[in-house]
């Protein structure tokens, strides 16, 4: 019997809708001085889904088609990336016209419970993903040198990024663990919302069939219960952040596996669960 993950995957027909990320403006500053400046955009995507409105996210638009792959993903709304025909983006219109090949999914159920979260730019999550959350642990293993993390905290401070023209948006990104014992840059989206850029990754992971065992996710966003469900469904075993943690989002970690990692700044870091899988230069005393 051939599984699904060994059938050849059918292309999915996508648009590669582009729209500007930043706009320049003119302000006056405290002493009444003009002065032009950045700001990120901001725009409204509806996704539709076989022409079934579902969701309207507020995108800066960098990477839609992937971000609306992930967001069906991660709300289990598809059940296989083989499953869609097309993703057709249409800023004139603020849309994003999904078709599938077929689909196996209960979406009334799914859509029936809406919980609204912490994301910014108010994120959404369908269905009893927390409950379900007890049926899903991660393996044990693999391991994360000190080294290696610091060298990630690096590559994001030295990244040139929208954050640094205009500010006001946030970053996520996974790196690859290399044979070195180093990381490898693998995916980088900024979004107005961190849960916006999360599943932009996912939908990326997906299209390539990427697996998460060997990743490390980091954000500059806190992470929230929302973060560590996504996280853990894409199969990443550490989780990043400049920010903080909530208690609910430690409680899913616990639960999951899950090893986070806080306030990584520097040489600065902070493991809240599964430190086990942190291997230190030196013990920590």
């Amino acid at each position: 019997m051939i599984e699904k993950s060994e059938i050849a995957k059918p292309i999915i027909q996508m648009s590669n809708a582009s729209v500007p990320l930043v706009h320049k403006v003119e302000i006056l500053d405290e002493a009444g001085r003009r002065k032009e400046v950045y700001i990120p955009g901001e725009r409204s995507l509806t996704i539709y889904l076989d022409k079934r409105e579902v969701i309207t996210l507020m995108t800066l638009g960098g990477s839609p088609e992937a971000l609306v792959l992930g967001y069906l993903r991660n709300q289990r709304l598809v059940e296989f990336p083989e499953d869609i025909e097309s993703i057709q983006v249409d800023w004139e219109t603020d849309s994003a016209a999904v078709k599938t090949r077929r689909s196996t999914v209960n979406i009334d159920a799914i859509t029936s419970k809406r919980v609204v979260t912490t994301g910014c730019g108010q994120g959404t999550m369908f269905g009893g993903l927390i409950e379900e959350m007890g049926g899903l642990r991660l393996s044990e293993g693999p391991q994360l040198s000190q080294e290696a993390i610091f060298e990630l905290i690096d590559q994001i401070r030295t990244r040139d990024t929208i954050y640094k023209t205009s500010g006001s948006v946030h970053a996520c990104a996974v790196f690859e663990r290399v044979a070195s014992g180093k990381v490898s840059l693998l995916h980088f989206i900024e979004d107005v919302g961190r849960h916006n850029a999360v599943d932009a990754i996912s939908g990326l992971m997906w299209l390539t069939g990427k697996t998460g065992r060997d990743l490390i996710f980091f954000t500059t966003g806190r992470l929230t219960s929302e973060m560590v469900i996504k996280g853990a469904q894409m199969g990443i075993p550490f989780l990043l952040t400049r920010s903080g943690v909530t208690h609910m989002a430690l409680e899913l970690a616990k639960k999951t596996n899950l090893t986070l990692l806080s306030r990584c700044s520097g040489k600065h870091f902070e493991i809240y669960n599964a430190p086990e899988r942190v291997i230190f230069a030196k013990q920590p005393q």
